[in-house]
């Protein structure tokens, strides 16, 4: 067994479940979204995206650019919440949340299609 590729699919999974996580939930409600869990997100999704640097194939190609856009959607997210919480004059407004849970739903979605790719590039692997 290979620990390194233990490691890359841990963190993309792992990656992929806190967003998920983070993501669950009424979107116009912030107590169903914990700011904790997305920063948790965004650690282990740069932590993710970092393990990617070393692949040389083709689809390791497609999952850094997925890996990528989820950072992005993530960060953006962060900066939405920060932006709501201690600039704006109105606090955590209606606007506010959807726009943060928003991105942080196209963040996941660009998880899935790294765990997807992940998973297509484990079933063409031979023995």
């Amino acid at each position: 067994m290979n620990m390194s590729k233990v490691f890359f699919g841990f963190f993309i999974i792992f990656s992929l479940t806190l967003n998920f996580g983070f993501f669950v939930g009424d979107i116009e409600n912030i107590n169903h979204h914990n700011i904790y869990e997305l920063y948790a997100a965004i650690v282990i999704s740069l932590i993710a995206t970092v393990l990617k640097f070393g692949e040389r194939s083709h689809l390791g190609a497609l999952m850094l650019a997925s890996s990528l856009a989820a950072d992005l959607g993530l960060v953006a997210a962060a900066i939405v919440w920060a932006y709501a919480a201690h600039v704006a004059e109105a606090q955590m407004s209606v606007h506010a949340i959807t726009s943060i849970v928003s991105l942080s739903g196209g963040a996941l979605l660009a998880n899935v299609v790294s765990v997807v790719l992940l998973v297509i590039e484990a079933s063409i692997i031979r023995r």
